[in-house]
């Protein structure tokens, strides 16, 4: 994509609305337009990065056995009437009416529907275990949204759905989210903790927040500073291993690491003193085993291999994809921008041209957007007849994590120059060796 065609509406100035850094940023980068409170428009360079999300969760959730599917953002009242939710949940639930004066819903969250299309096929242990997911835009009415995506009205979701025969089976699922949680994270570029958590609306009795750490998260956190440094890395897990998955549930649980909700100031007071740490965190996504907590009232039941009618254990599991680009900014910034970690880039490289119009450099930057993209790589061309400086601080405020920069002068000696946006360090390569360097980066990512 050449900048000059692109559509990239750069603010220069902070935006007098936003109140933290990642709305700014944002806003700032013409990643998002604001169209009603909490609601927004997503332009191509936010767009960009919310799709590499997306498919970075669709991955490690199939990686784990999960089946995706799509369910409708509007929901009939009666399927949470069944359930005891629709006059519990409160005002956050927008309530509709259609022409026929039917009850309807825009989905806060999917238990109930998910339930529904469970209890309509599924009637034997034999088909069992079961998690489906999708990844859908939900609503809730937030009496004060703000601070951007981290919280606004109308946000995309990632909810799955488990359905087993028995609570060990169904706390296998739950320890096998937690996993898929903690890779899809990593691969992100982000330590996300996981934390005891309150359930809140969505009920259960186990339930863990998987939380970022960041002076503007809303969340006052309690922790082992321990606990930062445990990585899952290039290791496999087999998901269908009960040992091995609760082996590495237990290795990230077992340091302390709470909410204030369940914060135990007894047992937080047995942690040496060097590796005690008070802090705020953003939650990322939460994860929930709630037994038959619907399938009991809503008759999602089957037969087990005793030919007894038992109602099917279930726990349900979630990850904010559009929140995750503003935590993803808050934990990954500098004065000049944005820092995006290779995982969710919207463009692998940048490419700026310091004397446009000169026929050597024109030539080597369309070269190397070929190479680029010739190697699966997609590059930002910036091709305008602007002057250094301003091209590089648009690269630097939206955040691309290498630049490579081409001028007369380089290529006077064969070479460009490759920069890394989070470290700031240069390297001069030949074009052909930039671009083997990239690849190779990427590869590590992918």
């Amino acid at each position: 994509m050449r900048l000059s065609r692109y559509f990239l509406p750069v603010l220069k100035e902070n935006p007098s609305e936003a109140q933290i850094v990642s709305h700014r940023l944002m806003l700032r980068a013409g990643m998002i337009r604001q169209q009603a409170a909490g609601i927004y428009s997503w332009l191509p360079l936010g767009y960009k990065v919310l799709k590499r999300i997306e498919q970075i969760v669709h991955e490690e959730q199939i990686r784990a056995g999960h089946i995706p599917l799509l369910m409708p953002t509007l929901q009939p009242a009666d399927l949470w009437r069944e359930s005891g939710r629709y006059d519990a949940y409160g005002a956050e639930m927008l309530r509709i009416k259609d022409r026929h004066e039917r009850d309807m819903l825009y989905g806060p969250t999917n238990e109930e529907m998910i339930t529904d299309i469970f209890r309509s096929h599924v009637g034997s242990y034999k088909d069992l275990p079961l998690t489906l997911y999708h990844i859908q835009w939900k609503f809730r009415d937030e009496v004060r949204p703000r601070f951007g995506v981290m919280r606004g009205r109308e946000f995309l979701m990632k909810d799955g759905y488990n359905f087993d025969i028995d609570k060990p089976s169904a706390l296998h699922a739950y320890n096998r989210h937690m996993v898929s949680y903690l890779r899809t994270y990593e691969r992100m570029g982000l330590t996300a903790i996981p934390m005891r958590a309150d359930s809140g609306p969505i009920g259960g009795d186990d339930t863990h927040e998987f939380l970022v750490l960041a002076q503007t998260g809303e969340s006052e956190v309690f922790y082992d500073d321990r606990v930062t440094q445990l990585k899952l890395g290039d290791r496999e897990v087999d998901y269908d291993n009960w040992d091995e998955v609760a082996g590495v549930c237990k290795e990230f649980t077992t340091l302390y690491a709470r909410t204030d909700e369940t914060h135990d100031a007894a047992k937080f007071a047995e942690i040496p003193e060097e590796h005690r740490k008070v802090g705020r965190g953003i939650e990322v996504g939460q994860i929930f085993f709630f037994g038959t907590k619907y399938s009991e009232p809503m008759g999602a039941v089957v037969v087990n291999d005793k030919g007894e009618r038992v109602p099917v254990q279930m726990g349900s599991h979630g990850i904010g994809v559009s929140r995750l680009l503003g935590a993803i900014i808050e934990a990954s910034h500098d004065e000049k921008g944005i820092i995006w970690p290779e995982g969710v880039t919207p463009f692998h490289a940048g490419i700026v041209n310091l004397k446009q119009g000169d026929g050597a450099a024109d030539a080597a930057c369309e070269a190397l957007y070929k190479a680029l993209a010739a190697a699966g790589l997609e590059a930002l061309y910036d091709d305008r007849n602007e002057r250094a400086g301003a091209k590089f601080a648009t690269m630097d405020l939206i955040g691309l994590p290498w630049r490579i920069t081409v001028g007369p002068r380089g290529l006077e000696k064969g070479v460009v120059e490759l920069t890394s946006r989070r470290t700031g360090e240069s390297e001069e390569l030949a074009p052909e060796a930039a671009v083997a360097r990239l690849v190779e980066i990427y590869a590590a990512h992918r």
